[in-house]
């Protein structure tokens, strides 16, 4: 894939830009640099410098590119939406073609972009894991540290016994005349957090929708996408075009993997990916648009709620996805629900990002840090977020800062509640 060719099929975006400087406003990286070449504005005018010959992609440029989250925040602050992310992901090509990507962000897209591979792998990991990870403390809620110099300090919780697909079968018939979903997991889901792909499910189907879980489904690319692995990232969306074909809508519990599912495919040129792109739906706004957030406020309230606040996913909030998540917390029976300052904070992880750019990951972290014992200082005993990055994130923060407080996907929330009314149902 020639990335400079794709460069060109954005010379219109590119002059869209009218340097406005309304990405400066959102923007994570600039926000803490301070940098004309970490803004979405700077980018764009090095984009065209470099489209039109007058600049090469040389280590100062390359450098820039690389200090992107490619949350998306600058193109939902844009009044004429110049495509950033997808401009940057481009840039990031030319950059990986010739060799410049980081090994990290390299060995993290080759792992997770080959399904088969990373299943298999997966298995292998628990057994490997003394040997290469570090424990914690017991008390943190998180089990296991990242030996080595580029992972040092990132926690994990314990990996888990088995996969999402080894826990779940590929079809959950529902009701009779109820809808068919199809739930995209993502690597975080499937491997790291399965719990949250198994209460997403299971939701779902206890809903009355027939549930299909594609084993044939892979990574959604964003990995391979951050790390200029154009070729990589075409053929995932191809294996995923094709492993959800047959599916009206496609549910993800993922904001990252949302995010590159349904708008970064919409930005490439092939026509598949594109129409899968239109029909993928976060669990949050798919539950609220059904009208099922009713169920769960018909729900007996808990004698015992836990006070909860939640985080703004970038990749939820820069799409538009902000009420259906607090909606569906203010519904549940388990959960009193306060909207604290900061919750539209970018906790700084971006993938490989939290690896490649550490220390300015670190910086945009500390900011959410603040915000969050804030909430802790005003009775918050749980955050609630609706991307696995984010939440790995998050408790990674609560961990380091000493935070009293606990982190959980929303739709763990949410199942816990219709778990307990089933319990609370069957009893004499």
């Amino acid at each position: 894939m020639n990335a400079l060719r794709d460069l060109s099929a954005y010379r219109a975006r590119l002059a869209a830009c009218v340097r406005c400087g309304a990405c400066q406003a959102v923007c994570p990286t600039y926000r803490e640099t301070g940098r004309e070449s970490t803004v979405a504005r700077g980018k764009i005018e090095l984009a065209a410098e470099i489209l039109a010959g007058r600049m090469t992609l040389d280590e100062d440029n390359r450098r820039a590119f690389a200090a992107c989250l490619l949350c998306g925040a600058c193109t939902a602050a844009c009044p004429n939406q110049v495509p950033t992310a997808a401009i940057v992901a481009a840039l990031r090509r030319e950059s990986g073609m010739a060799g410049h990507s980081s090994s990290v962000s390299r060995g993290v897209a080759a792992l997770t972009g080959h399904p088969r591979l990373t299943r298999r792998l997966f298995g292998s990991a628990r057994l490997l894991a003394p040997f290469f990870l570090k424990k914690v403390p017991e008390t943190s809620g998180l089990r296991l540290r990242f030996a080595g110099q580029a992972l040092r300090n990132r926690v994990l919780p314990p990996l888990p016994k088995k996969s999402l697909f080894d826990l779940v079968p590929e079809r959950l018939p529902g009701q009779p005349g109820k809808p068919t979903v199809a739930f995209f997991a993502g690597c975080s889901i499937s491997y790291l957090y399965p719990d949250i792909g198994v209460a997403a499910i299971q939701l779902l189907h206890r809903l009355g929708y027939t549930v299909l879980l594609p084993q044939s489904q892979a990574c959604c690319g964003m990995p391979a996408t951050s790390s200029g692995r154009g070729a990589l990232a075409a053929e995932l969306m191809q294996i995923n075009s094709q492993a959800f074909s047959g599916a009206d809508t496609v549910i993800t519990a993922c904001a990252s993997c949302g995010g590159m599912l349904g708008h970064l495919y919409a930005e490439g040129e092939d026509e598949a990916a594109r129409q899968l792109a239109a029909r993928v739906k976060d669990i949050h706004l798919f539950l609220q648009e059904e009208g099922q957030l009713a169920a769960f406020a018909a729900l007996p309230r808990w004698r015992e709620r836990s006070q909860v606040c939640w985080h703004d996913p970038c990749h939820l909030k820069n799409h538009g996805i902000t009420e259906a998540p607090r909606a569906l917390l203010r519904a549940l029976p388990n959960v009193d629900f306060t909207d604290q300052a900061g919750a539209a904070l970018c906790c700084g992880l971006g993938g490989t990002f939290a690896l490649t750019q550490a220390a300015l990951s670190r910086k945009i972290a500390g900011r959410k840090a603040a915000a969050l014992a804030t909430a802790a200082a005003h009775g918050t005993a749980l955050v609630a977020t609706g991307c696995p990055g984010c939440l790995l994130q998050i408790s990674y923060i609560i961990h380091m800062e000493g935070l009293s407080l606990q982190a959980a996907h929303s739709i763990s929330l949410a199942w816990a509640a219709l778990e307990q009314a089933q319990a609370d149902a069957i009893q004499p």
